[in-house]
């Protein structure tokens, strides 16, 4: 559950540069969009990979 709830805090933590790049056309900020949803991307196979091995090990 401690991965999840990183994962959450770290879409929250992208939201602004999405609002900043969206709305504003700030550039810098769609690079930190991109990466921050590198690193869920990453996170979020982590995740995965936890549930399908504790799924498999009942």
């Amino acid at each position: 559950m401690e991965k999840y709830n990183e994962l959450k805090t770290l879409i929250a933590s992208i939201e602004d540069d999405a609002v900043k790049f969206y709305e504003k056309g700030n550039n810098a900020a769609g690079t930190r969009v991109r990466t921050g949803l590198q690193k869920v991307k990453a996170l979020a196979q982590d995740i995965r990979n936890a549930v399908t091995a504790a799924k498999n090990k009942q």
